[in-house]
């Protein structure tokens, strides 16, 4: 009988959509859901991206274009990263992926080998470990603290660097906490790793997301745009999840690599896709900073309301579009509580454990709904915790 290659026992999931999946098998038994599980934007893309993609598909950008990306998009590309992060980077550095994912998957395919060792933020993003197991390397877990903003513990992470360490991967602001490693921790980190033969992938996807002023890229510290893989896309900011557009600011040793991996896999990202993405950075910014607004806004509301409810106690997330409370309190583990606030008061929302063992005591709820609808789910909450 056929088997499966061995490697693909080593790759993970995203427990949001298997959790999607069974509320929507309750909505199909007449039940009444909340979703607060999945991490995208519930707006629309803004109307001039959408023309933007009907354009090219009008004027012909329906066939192949070059592996790298659209040379115009990486200009505007590098054009937004030096706005942004006060570095200068030129479209030579820019690669063009579908989603962002794919900087993510290439990037450790390129760098990683058996032996290898990636320190990563945990709880975080599954992804992340999934990624370095395929690659047979070893995720070195170091614990985010609640008490430091959801930030690392500075010494457990210098103790966790060694020879074998090949990675160190940064996300900031974070998901699931929302959190954003301060800019003294940044620095800390940039010095601690300065001298070693170590490449930082900085998840920066929810950058723009934040809610007093941008996060320090790690990229801007003297010495580390040259050690630093800038992840980055369309999909958060821009309310383009479904478009698959994102794009890596690398390191000149891995453009090629990346480019290679690419031409294997996908051969090019989509052609109009890419001149909506063009649209995106060179078009009017206000219906990004509505959607921040109106999620800060949610934000406020929803977090006031947890911290109402017996057992809960949530920080104040500085950006990306998440409450993350620690429940320990109600004296139920995550995923019983999570489970429980699913199948008995119809609001959808994801583990901690989900994201990692140091999850362990916190659920994450997407704010990305409704302001009705988010002050409905902490009612249900509460009255099913009372």
């Amino acid at each position: 009988m056929t088997r499966l290659a061995d490697r693909i026992s080593r790759l993970g999931v995203e427990s949001a959509f298997d959790v999607l999946v069974r509320a929507k098998t309750l909505e199909a038994q007449g039940r009444n859901i909340i979703h607060l599980e999945i991490g995208e934007p519930d707006f629309a893309t803004p109307e001039h991206i959408v023309e933007a993609g009907k354009r090219a598909l009008d004027e012909g950008w329906t066939h192949y274009g070059p592996t790298q990306g659209d040379p115009e998009l990486r200009a505007a590309i590098a054009a937004h990263v030096a706005a942004t992060r006060g570095v200068e980077v030129g479209p030579d550095r820019v690669c063009v992926t579908p989603g962002a994912k794919p900087i993510l998957f290439f990037c450790m395919l390129a760098l990683l080998e058996e032996g290898d060792e990636v320190i990563c933020p945990n709880p975080s993003f599954p992804i992340y470990e999934s990624m370095i197991r395929f690659c047979r390397a070893t995720p070195v877990s170091v614990p985010l603290v609640e008490q430091r903003g959801f930030s690392f513990d500075l010494n457990i992470f210098r103790g966790a660097l060694n020879d074998r360490t090949r990675m160190v991967i940064l996300n900031s602001p974070h998901n699931p906490t929302g959190g954003v490693i301060p800019p003294d921790d940044v620095r800390a980190i940039a010095e601690m790793i300065a001298d070693r033969d170590i490449v930082v992938l900085s998840d920066e996807i929810y950058s723009r997301i934040c809610f007093d002023g941008r996060p320090l890229s790690i990229a801007t510290l003297p010495g580390m745009l040259e050690k630093t893989i800038i992840l980055d896309g369309f999909s958060k900011i821009y309310a383009m999840t479904g478009w698959r557009l994102g794009y890596g600011v690398l390191p000149p040793l891995l453009v090629d690599a990346v480019n290679k991996l690419m031409v294997n896999s996908n051969s090019c990202t989509a052609s109009f896709t890419q001149r909506a993405g063009i649209a995106a950075l060179r078009g009017p910014q206000d219906a990004p900073q509505r959607m921040v607004e109106e999620f800060r806004r949610r934000r406020d509301a929803f977090v006031a309301g947890l911290n109402t409810i017996p057992g809960f106690c949530c920080a104040l997330p500085p950006g990306a579009f998440y409450a993350f409370p620690n429940i320990t309190a109600t004296g139920r583990t995550s995923r019983d509580l999570a489970d429980a606030l699913l199948n008995e008061a119809g609001v959808a929302c994801l583990s901690g454990t989900a994201f990692g063992e140091y999850g362990e005591g916190y659920l994450r709820f997407s704010i990305a709904n409704s302001m009705e609808n988010l002050l409905e789910a902490v009612e249900r909450i509460r009255r099913f915790v009372s």
